[in-house]
Parts: structure tokens; C-alpha cells; sequence
């Protein structure tokens, strides 16, 4: 159905340069690694290059017609291997055909001399250059101007020659196009569309015809207005409907173009493809939904389509016109960028069979890396260092066509396909942005299931994820899900029988018992003689080996299952000759090569089965070695669990005060907001810039005290989007000053908003890094608003002018000032006259990629509209190759009478001071993040041994104990459940703000008493001191009412840090709890707990981290700080005392008595 077109200059390059997903077929499951998406991708596009060459080398066989070509025998997959040399003949047959469409002309020159290497038969006749033509020149009959060795400027008009030549002098030749030029003999116009192969220059002629007389003059110009008005409509659109995006384009596309037909056509996967949006003729009918096998569309065409990204065929019918070359050329032309390139024979039948007699195809190119915004990123800056890393062209990927039909021949002007072809470009900067979000949303979804599943493996035997909701079936799509686990299986949804499923098993564990698993959308060629068994319910399967013989597993019914026909009902009567192509017989020939498959296997949902299998793994193997161990396994664990969170916060908490150091001392302005939008964080440069001192600082509302009224609402949608987790960049705000400063009244500052994470990974506030702008600022808003000649501003050698460049109507550079001499090394006289986008911005300063040049069109062009364009992330290499990053702002250039004339554009670009603060800011978050994830990772794992550790506990509660050994039990099953309390508590802000909720309880004094000693033992050990405990025996049954775990790690946290710094030599700590009874309304035990050392006791900093109200600089003082905060919520309190020879704590708690208990008191 969708054109075969331009064929591939190497299979290796695509795949080097191809990413994308893999999903179908049958192979092992990867370690986990991305990595080799793009590798699986580009290997299956390699193989489809042999069955591309198989069908067109069966359609060749059946001669010059093609009629004895059995299409759907065609595109069924066949074991059978071509030859090579039948690989390469397919290849040169399409790239190097050496022929072309006669709606046009070719003439290639020697890029050099200028002197013609190759023509079509055609291009005499239509330049009008044989004898009858042009008399004057002396020809004899038959003899033409144009012949190989021609100097091509004399077969056109004088002026025309010049555009020739600056074409040919150009960088980059294919932003000049097209070139306007006229035939010598005749005078008749012609777009000139030229690009380089490795003999010269190939010159593409089209006549410029006058049925449309708008696009019959246009240029550059004219294709870019046209591009942004359509772009505006598409940029208009709201966001999370890709399907609406789709339909947009497609109706877009058709009304620009006239064709009877226009069809989004998405490539899956596994390569083949599906129309997800169509736009066409009422009378026609539809082909909305109907899928294609990978060979409608070879892998070669899909190759080239990401170097040529539009291709016109005008009569399918038409006989193609031979190329004429120079005998001394070693092979035939290369056509593969030619806008004439002729129709490969089957593509034309194709073409013929469904009644489409014109065609227009143009790439939906997406971004399959990290692609930058208008340049780099959004930061602003100078890159040094050349183009080798900066200016690394982004990863793309075909995603799919915008294809146009019609009944009849038809060709558009190149100016128009231009601005699809701009169009095309916008529409693949939005899918991308869509298909990304997208992509997060189906992340979260995977990670909050994952999340559930995990809690319930912790909470509960294995057999909860398959038994309990959300259940292994929510993870990915599927048809059904199953468990093997011991010898029994759990079934869900759509399956194979349990005796099936253990076929299944052991013929993974004989066949692949050296993988982790397996993945196919066909367990017929994967290979499982019992597929045939299965029926069409379960076709694909992906399963994961979890421990030993136990698997877990997805199914899928057969892909026909699926797939729906998108358009109006069809008599059954009606049928297609299956053997022609056809797009109904391409569909048909689709439902029989995937019947007996299902839906690939998308690498995301590979992921998610992957990462739950590791969990799963884990957990097994942590609950195994449970059981194997004894009760002595409990005190080893948490040595080894302790040891890396003590380093990870000691590492953390230094990684922390380098970060405040380097904030406080940064030369750019940094200040920070909590949660509630009151500063937390204001440094030196701010402080200095505004004359607010940092004491003064701190508290205030940012919104409310410290911007003025005019930034208060750009300034709350930044903090409440950053709060979000979405963070803006290069926002101007305007800050208020005072004291020494208030004569500056305002203080303009360019900033990044970061959101602040804890290491639990929850936002927590706000930071804002910036760039000091007041002095250009005002220099720039006299510009702006000025009402007379700009020149002496514009070319001021002054430093505070930024880099300014203009334009006129027709985007052509008209001002261009020094700081844009020293910023791009090309001076005023090489751009002024050149179009901005192409020429200055595209040949002289290169951007990065085809959709860098879009965006900027946009700006211009919107600016030049009256739509200002202000601080955007832009970026460019230098006449010396050196990256440049920049803001740009573009506002609209009114003349004297208000008129628009043309647009003025700012760069701005960052101070050094900025850059650097930016610098260390990037690396000190990455250590920073680094060591929370380090840190979320223990978190994770921890949970791990000790559900191991509690499931031991409950074995030994089940043996026949002493007391002793049953004391032992309880006090080691208190300090996991304590362990365990603690996880659940890190949400530090709910500690901090009081909002953490106690689960009060009843329990016995003596055992949170028996718990807190056995935490301190060890180290008492280690230190050779002794424990004197002073605790009256009638309380240790005393029965009182609270949260017991919190209370108990309170009470552990503090007794440890004395035991800590209580000197070896001295040889005591002292415990005494000293009770008595509160009577009234409610009976209450008014307990004081005393734990006392000799010696100088705590350092000095521990004791300022326990009770300064908002920082930390020791792990232990954060320990200490959360206990004293809990203890506070709990309705107690805590002094430190040093007296002259020892220290102490003292804590004081009133907490209810079970009634009963007060007559035993």
C-alpha cells in the first residue's frame, strides 16, 4: 500500500545508527540490560533485509508486467536464505536504477568544474536545447547544447548561473534549496534542487508551473510561512491525546496538499505496520485500522527515509526516462537523494492495483535518546572544546509516514513539500513529547504494581501475588498468568492446563536451563512441541525462572485476536484476488503470517517481568536461608546491614556539608523554599545583591515578602510546579531589595528551579540557582521600547549590549551587531542579505539536527507574527567549530508607525560565575543522588532478612523453650519489629512537623526495658564497661498503654550514645528508672528514666544536632534529634545534664496504667 522507496547505502550503518524496541520473536530473556534493545532492533532490520530481496527478486522473475506475482505466497517467512549477491543486485537495483520520473529533469555536474557528468534523456527537451531551440548557437540537425562535459551555468540565464555557484560554494547545499533558476533558451522557470553524492552535485529541475501562482514564486520563504501557520495549529492542540495528534495531521497534511487520501501509518515493534489515522475522499474507501507485514515497506526505504525525508512519485503509469552518464563513471549514478528517483517496478504495480496513480510519503522522525531542546538542553553557557562531544547528533528513530494517495497524477512544488517536510518535523518534536509522557505514565503504573507485589511478598507466602489484587496480570499486558511454584500451579486469566504448563517447564528447564527465562510471541517457532496443543488462545509467552524449578508466567492470544478492520462493513461477497497486491490482500496476508502470533513483547514490559523477577529471586532465596539458619543469624545480619547504612550517612552527611559549603560561597545567586514556599537557604551573592542578610532571610515567604507584585504569579507557578516534580528553566524573576540596595529598586535574575529531594526520593522544597541580569535588562528594555534609530545602540561596543541580530519580512539578516561578530566569529558583511534560517543559522552557525532548524523557523516566524518569543534554550557551533549555549529572546521590530517590519532577537549567555555554580551544582546532586539511591537501596533490601529473621523467630516460639530461651525470643522479635518501625518512619517531615501518627498499644515495660538493654550489650562488651541498672522489680509487669516500638527505639537511641561516649576506662554506665503514680481522672504511670556516664559524656555538636531546630551536621545528632522530636509527640521530654565529674540524660514520660495494674503499683 505505502511507497517502496529509497534503498539503504549500508546495512551497517542502520545498524549503528537504528534504536528502537524489539519485542517479538522467540530468545532468551536479557540480563536486564537496555543495552541491547537497539542491537535486537537493528538485527531484526537486518534480517528483514533478506526477505525484502526475496520479494522483489520473485517479483522481477515474473516478468516486465508482474502479473504472474503471487503476492500473499510472497510475505510468508521462509527458512530458505538468499544470496548475497541477490541481497546486493536488490540494493543497486532501487539506489542506482539509473532511471528517472519524466515530470522532471537530473543533470549531475563535477561539483569542481562545473562540467556535466550525467543527465536524463529528457532534460534537452525540457530546457529547450536542441538545434530548433536555439538556432543562434550554430548546432547542427539532431545536435543539443547539453551533452557530459557541458559546463552547466551556459545552459542558463546569466543571473541563475551566480545562484548555481553560491549554492555550490555552501556547507550545507540542501538548506538553499530550492534555487530559483531559468532555461537560457527558453526562459521558463525551474526550482532548482540540488545535494551532494560522491561524484558532485546532482541538480534536480522542476518546472515552476503557473496553474498556482502563490506557490508558484515561492522560495524558502514562502515554505517556512506556510510550515508555521499548520505547526501553530498542531502546537494548539492539548496534550495526552496522541490519537487526536494523528487525526490533526493527517486533515493538516490534506488540506495543504490536495491529495484524495492522507494516512499516519505507525510502524510496531516487530516491524510491521498499522494506519492509526486517515483523512481521505467520502467515496473511497477506508483503510483506518488495517495492519501490513514488514516487507509493504523494506527495511532499506525505512533506512533512507531518515536521510530523505519526503519523496513524491507524480504518475505511477508513467514510463521512467533512462539517465545518461559519463562512460569513465565506475558504477551508475547514486539516486538515492534524487526528488526524481523513479518508482521501483513493484511499488508501481502496487501502486496501479489500488487505484492511486500519485503518491507523497514524508518520515515521522522521533527521538530515540536524549534530545535536546532548541540545542542543548535548556542550560545556558558556553561549551568549550570543539563539536566532538557537544555536538553530537541526537539518536533517532523512524517511528513512521505521513502517506498521501491520489487518482490521478498529481505533483505538489518543492515549496510546499518543504513545509511538510517542516511540518513533519514539528509533528515528530510533539509525538515525541507525547510518546515520552506516555512512557512515564506507563512507568509509574509498572513501579507503583511492582511496589504492591513486593509488600505482599513481605506480608505474605509468594502465592499472594497470583491470589491477591493487583495480582502478576497487572504488571504487563496479557491474557493470562500463571504460577508454577513447588510442583503446583496457580492459574489466572486465559492459560494453558496445569499439565500443560508443567510440559512447559520442564521443557524450559531442558531447553533453555541455562537462561533466566524466555520471551516469544510464538511458542510454535520457539520451538515447544506442544504448541499445537495450546490452540490459537495462547500463542506468545514470557517466563521467568524465580528459584530452582519454579517459573512464573504471561501468555497471549494469537495478534488476528486483536487486530480490527478500522472502516466501514464489507460484503462477504466481495473478494480480492489474494495474489495481487493489494492493501486489502497485504492485510489478509498479514492476519495469516500472525496467526499463530501474539502481540510482541514491548522492552518495557521486558523490563518490569525482569526487575520482579529479581525481587521474587531474592526474597526465595532470603526466606531459604532463614530457615537454614539459627538464632545467632540475627545478630551476624545486622552487623552486615549495619555497617553500610552507618558509612552511607556518614558519607551522605559530608557529601551535605560540602553542598552547603559550596552554595553559601557560590558567586551566583542560590536561594532556597521549603514545602510551605518560606526560605531555608539564601547565600551570599543574594544576599549581597538584594541587601537582605541571611538572619533576615530566613522564614520569609518568598511569593509574598520577597518578589515583586509583577513576578508573584510567575514565581508561585514555579514553585508549585517544581513542588511537582516538573522543573522550569531560564525564568526571569523579579526580586525586591533593600537596605544598602533599595535605591537599585528591583533586581532582575534569570533562574533554574531544582526541585529538593530527601533520600527517600520525596520532594521536600525548592532551589533556585540564577543568573544576575539587572544591568542588561535595563539596557535592553531602552532598546526595546526605544522609538528611534537603532544603530547606536545595536553596534555599542559596549560589554552590557548582548549579542543582537535582526531580520526583515522575509527572515532575511538585517542587523547583526559586534557582541554577534565576537560570539560566532562571523563578521556583519558574510550574513547581512542571507536568510536566518538556512543560511546564517544552518550553513554559517550549524545547529544540531533538522529539528533544531525547526524550532528556530518557529521562533522567527511567530515572532515576526507578533507572537514574542522570550529566553528559549538555544545553541550553535561557532565558525570554529565551538559550542555555543544561549537564551534567546525574539520580539516583533515595529517601524515608526507601529507597523511590523521584521523581528530583533537577543542572546543571552551565562557569566562564568554562573556556569561554574551551575557545574558543581550538577556534580555535588549527582554524589548526592548517588548516595541516596545507595541508601534507598538498603532501605529496600533491609526488609529482605528481616522477614527472614521474623519468620525464624516464629519457628523458635513453636520449639519447646526454657524461659530464658523464650525471653531471648521476645526481646529479639521486639528489635526486628523495631527495625522494621523504623523503615516505615522514613518520612522524616512527618516526624519534624508532628503529623506522625503513634499505634498505641498496650504492652509490658519489662520487655521494651529487656529490648533496649540487648542493643547496647555488644558495644558494652567491646568497651569492657558494666551496666548497673537501678529498676525496682514491681515494674517490670507493669502493663502501661503506648506506641512500645517507638518508645523502645527513643529509649535504645539514647542509652547507645552514652554507652558510646562513656570512656573505656571508667568502666560504667548507670540506668535507674525511677516510677511513680499520678492518680485522677486517668491512672498514669509518671515514669523518669536516668542513663548516666562519667567523663566529659557527648560532643558538642551531637548535643546542638539534638536540639537546633533546623540543621544537622552528625548522623548520631540526626538520630538523636528524630528521638527527642518523637518522644515529644509521645508527650514526654529530655534534658542533657553535665555536671562536673559525668553527664546524663534525663527523660520524663507520663503514660496510662491498664487498669488493674494501679492496686499491683
Amino acid at each position: 500500500m505505502l511507497q517502496i522507496s529509497r534503498i539503504g547505502e549500508g546495512i551497517e550503518k542502520e545498524k549503528e545508527e537504528e534504536e528502537g524496541g524489539g519485542g517479538g520473536g522467540g530468545g532468551e530473556m536479557a540480563s536486564g540490560s537496555k543495552g541491547s534493545h537497539p542491537e535486537q532492533h537493528a538485527n531484526k532490520a537486518i534480517a528483514q533485509y533478506n526477505l525484502d530481496a526475496r520479494l522483489h527478486a520473485v517479483f522481477e522473475q515474473s516478468g516486465e508486467s508482474g502479473r504472474s506475482f503471487d503476492y500473499s505466497q510472497s510475505v510468508k517467512s521462509t527458512v530458505e536464505s538468499v544470496p548475497e549477491q541477490q541481497i546486493v543486485a536488490y540494493l543497486s537495483k532501487i539506489q542506482r536504477g539509473g532511471k528517472v520520473q519524466p515530470f522532471g529533469c537530473m543533470i549531475a555536474i563535477d561539483e569542481s568544474s562545473f562540467r556535466v557528468v550525467a543527465f536524463s534523456e529528457n532534460a534537452v527537451e525540457m530546457l529547450d536545447l536542441t538545434q530548433q531551440s536555439v538556432p543562434t548557437l550554430g548546432l547542427s540537425a539532431g545536435e543539443s547544447l547539453l551533452g557530459v562535459g557541458t559546463d552547466v551555468r551556459v545552459l542558463f540565464t546569466p543571473s541563475s548561473a551566480i545562484l548555481l555557484e553560491k549554492a555550490a560554494s555552501a556547507r550545507e547545499i540542501t538548506l538553499l534549496n530550492p534555487v530559483w533558476v531559468h532555461s537560457r533558451s527558453s526562459g521558463k522557470p525551474f526550482y532548482a534542487i540540488l545535494h551532494r553524492i560522491d561524484v558532485g552535485i546532482v541538480i534536480d529541475l522542476e518546472p515552476a508551473r503557473s496553474v498556482d501562482p502563490v506557490l508558484s514564486i515561492a522560495g524558502t520563504m514562502q515554505s517556512q510561512k506556510l510550515a508555521v501557520r499548520s505547526i501553530s495549529r498542531l502546537q494548539s492542540l492539548p496534550g495526552g491525546d496522541i490519537g487526536l495528534l494523528c487525526d490533526t495531521v493527517a486533515e493538516i497534511v490534506r488540506e495543504l496538499t490536495g491529495y484524495d487520501r492522507v494516512m499516519v501509518y505507525k510502524f510496531h515493534e516487530d516491524e510491521h505496520g498499522e494506519v492509526v489515522a486517515e483523512s481521505k475522499r467520502d467515496d473511497l474507501e477506508p483503510y483506518l485500522g488495517l495492519h501490513y507485514p514488514a516487507t509493504d515497506i523494506p527495511q532499506a526505504s525505512r533506512f533512507l527515509f531518515k536521510q530523505n525525508r519526503v519523496r513524491m512519485i507524480h504518475d505511477c503509469n508513467a514510463t521512467p526516462v533512462r539517465v545518461i552518464q559519463d562512460p569513465a563513471l565506475l558504477q551508475p549514478l547514486c539516486l538515492v537523494g534524487s526528488t526524481l528517483r523513479a518508482p521501483h517496478g513493484c511499488h508501481a504495480q502496487y501502486m496501479a492495483n489500488m487505484g492511486s496513480i500519485a503518491s507523497l510519503a514524508m518520515a515521522v522522525i522521533i527521538s530515540s535518546g536524549n534530545e535536546d531542546d532548541l540545542g542543548h538542553g535548556g542550560g545556558v553557557g558556553v561549551a568549550g572544546g570543539g563539536a566532538s562531544t557537544s555536538g553530537r547528533q541526537p539518536v533517532t528513530k523512524l517511528w513512521g509516514l505521513v502517506v498521501c494517495h491520489h487518482s490521478s497524477p498529481r505533483s505538489i512544488p518543492f515549496p510546499l513539500r518543504y513545509a511538510c517536510e517542516f511540518l513533519m518535523q514539528a509533528f515528530g518534536l510533539q509525538l515525541n513529547m507525547e510518546l515520552h509522557l506516555a512512557a512515564q505514565l506507563m512507568e509509574k503504573k509498572i513501579l507503583r504494581t511492582q511496589t504492591l507485589l513486593c509488600d505482599m511478598l513481605l506480608r505474605d507466602s509468594p502465592t499472594g501475588i497470583v491470589t491477591q489484587s493487583p495480582s502478576i496480570m497487572d504488571l504487563v499486558k496479557c491474557d493470562g498468568a500463571a504460577l508454577y511454584f513447588q510442583g503446583s500451579c496457580w492459574l489466572l486469566g486465559v492459560t494453558p492446563t496445569e499439565a500443560q504448563i508443567k510440559e512447559i517447564a520442564e521443557w524450559l528447564l531442558t531447553c533453555h536451563g541455562d537462561s533466566t527465562g524466555l520471551s516469544t510471541d510464538s511458542l510454535a517457532d520457539a520451538g515447544f512441541p506442544g504448541a499445537a496443543s495450546l490452540g490459537d488462545a495462547v500463542c506468545g509467552m514470557a517466563a521467568a525462572n524465580i528459584f530452582s524449578r519454579d517459573f512464573l508466567f504471561w501468555f497471549r492470544s494469537h495478534t488476528a485476536k486483536e487486530i480490527k478492520w478500522g472502516g466501514a462493513k464489507h460484503d462477504p461477497e466481495d473478494k480480492d484476488d489474494g495474489q495481487r497486491m493489494h492493501p486489502r490482500s497485504s492485510f489478509k496476508a498479514f492476519l495469516e503470517v500472525v496467526k499463530s502470533k501474539s502481540l510482541p513483547w514491548e522492552n518495557a514490559e521486558m523490563d518490569a517481568i525482569h526487575s520482579l523477577q529479581l525481587i521474587l529471586r531474592d526474597s526465595f532465596r532470603d526466606a531459604a536461608a532463614a530457615v537454614a539458619q539459627e538464632g545467632g543469624s540475627k545478630m551476624m545480619i545486622d552487623g552486615q546491614l549495619g555497617e553500610p547504612m552507618l558509612q552511607g550517612m556518614d558519607e551522605l552527611s559530608s557529601v551535605a556539608r560540602e553542598m552547603v559549603r559550596l552554595i553559601e560561597t557560590a558567586t551566583a545567586p542560590i536561594f532556597a523554599v521549603d514545602a510551605s514556599g518560606l526560605i531555608n537557604g539564601w547565600n551570599a551573592k543574594v544576599a549581597e545583591l538584594t541587601g537582605l542578610t541571611v538572619e533576615e532571610a530566613m522564614g520569609r515567604s518568598l511569593v509574598q515578602d520577597l518578589v515583586h507584585s509583577e513576578s508573584a504569579e510567575v514565581v508561585d507557578r514555579l514553585l508549585s510546579r517544581a513542588l511537582k516534580g516538573e522543573e522550569d528553566k531560564n525564568v526571569e524573576i523579579k526580586l525586591k531589595t533593600f537596605g544598602t540596595q533599595q535605591q537599585k529598586k528591583a533586581i532582575y535574575v534569570i533562574v533554574n528551579a531544582c526541585s529538593s529531594k530527601d533520600y527517600t526520593d520525596n520532594i521536600v522544597g525548592v532551589c533556585f540557582v540564577g543568573q544576575d541580569i539587572t544591568g542588561q535588562k535595563v539596557v535592553m528594555d531602552k532598546f526595546v521600547h526605544i522609538q528611534g534609530d537603532y544603530k547606536a545602540i545595536v553596534h555599542s561596543p559596549n560589554p552590557l549590549i548582548p549579542p543582537i541580530f535582526a531580520c526583515d519580512l522575509n527572515t532575511c539578516c538585517s542587523e547583526w551587531n559586534t557582541a554577534m561578530e565576537v560570539l560566532t566569529g562571523w563578521e556583519k558583511e558574510d550574513v547581512i542579505g542571507k536568510l536566518l534560517v538556512g543560511e546564517v543559522f544552518g550553513s554559517c552557525c550549524r545547529l544540531k539536527g533538522p529539528d533544531a532548524l525547526t524550532k528556530f523557523m518557529i521562533i522567527l516566524h511567530g515572532a515576526i507574527g507578533g507572537q514574542d518569543a522570550d529566553k528559549l534554550p538555544f545553541a550553535f557551533f561557532d565558525r570554529k567549530g565551538k559550542y555555543v549555549q544561549a537564551l534567546l529572546t525574539a520580539n516583533k521590530r515595529l517601524s515608526m508607525e507601529g507597523q511590523i517590519i521584521g523581528a530583533f532577537c537577543f542572546l543571552q549567555i551565562a557569566s562564568p560565575e554562573l556556569q561554574h555554580a551551575l557545574e558543581i551544582q550538577r556534580k555535588q546532586e549527582k554524589k548526592c543522588m548517588a548516595r541516596m539511591k545507595e541508601m534507598a537501596y538498603i532501605y529496600q533490601e533491609v526488609k529482605n532478612p528481616l522477614s527472614g529473621i521474623r519468620f525464624t523467630n516464629a519457628l523458635l516460639q513453636n520449639t519447646n523453650l526454657t524461659e530464658d530461651q523464650r525471653q531471648f525470643v521476645e526481646t529479639s522479635a521486639a528489635c526486628e519489629r523495631q527495625m522494621m518501625n523504623i523503615l516505615r518512619d522514613v518520612e522524616l517531615e512527618r516526624v519534624e512537623d508532628g503529623s506522625l501518627e503513634l499505634d498505641v498499644a498496650e504492652f509490658l515495660l519489662g520487655s521494651v526495658v529487656n529490648a533496649v538493654v540487648s542493643q547496647v550489650m555488644i558495644l558494652l562488651r567491646e568497651k569492657n564497661l558494666q551496666l548497673m541498672r537501678e529498676i525496682p522489680e514491681e515494674i517490670k509487669l507493669m502493663t502501661l498503654c503506648g506506641d512500645q516500638l517507638r518508645f523502645q527505639q527513643v529509649l535504645a537511641d539514647f542509652l547507645l550514645n552514652i554507652v558510646r561516649y562513656t570512656p573505656s576506662s571508667e568502666g560504667c554506665v548507670e540506668l535507674q528508672i525511677r516510677p511513680s503514680l499520678i492518680t485522677g481522672g486517668t491512672e498514669l504511670a509518671h515514669l523518669e528514666f536516668r542513663m548516666a556516664c562519667p567523663g566529659e559524656g557527648l560532643p558538642a555538636e551531637l548535643v546542638q544536632d539534638m536540639f537546633h531546630k533546623s540543621r544537622w551536621v552528625t548522623r548520631e545528632g540526626l538520630g538523636l534529634k528524630m528521638c527527642r522530636k518523637i518522644l515529644k509527640l509521645m508527650g514526654g521530654e529530655v534534658q542533657y545534664i553535665r555536671e562536673s565529674e559525668r553527664c546524663y540524660f534525663l527523660i520524663v514520660i507520663d503514660l496510662p496504667i491498664r487498669r488493674g495494674e494501679v492496686q499491683r503499683t
